[in-house]
């Protein structure tokens, strides 16, 4: 099984951070501003970039401290029985975001594209925390010409 993973810090509070992955409106400031159904455990999030998005069920809430949502649908298709982790570790000076995407059953091209999307997205949440402004789909960071 393959796996994504990235490490940002971030000069913020965890409970800052937790709070922008787990409510419709802090998930829509980083990720995409089509964001609905977050919640607390069991609820599906439905995340939408244009006419289509993947949706996860939230399974896991330990406030300011982890996050883990499962694949919850069809699309995409690589993305079917993965899971996504957020684990917040404070420290001094900042808050450690340790993100993974796991259990994708081939490590190919679309891997290494969300892996990268995933980076700027990860990018986002720390702009986010500490200016005050993400870059939330449509206004991320393009990639390739794909997108």
């Amino acid at each position: 099984m393959a796996e994504i993973r990235h490490r940002v810090g971030i000069d913020g509070s965890a409970s800052e951070i937790y709070r922008l992955l787990t409510t419709d409106a802090g998930l829509s400031k980083w990720w995409t501003t089509d964001t609905s159904g977050a919640g607390d455990e069991g609820s599906v999030i439905y995340f939408r970039f244009g006419n289509d998005g993947p949706r996860f069920e939230v399974v896991e809430l330990v406030p300011d401290k982890r996050v883990r949502w499962r694949h919850n649908g069809e699309m995409p298709g690589a993305w079917m029985g993965t899971e996504i982790l957020f684990e917040l570790e404070p420290d001094d000076r900042q808050t450690y975001v340790n993100f993974s995407h796991y259990n994708w059953q081939q490590a190919d091209a679309f891997l290494a594209h969300c892996s990268t999307k995933w980076g700027v997205f990860m990018l986002s949440l720390k702009s986010c925390i500490e200016t005050g402004k993400g870059r939330p789909f449509p206004d991320d960071i393009r990639i390739d010409f794909d997108e």
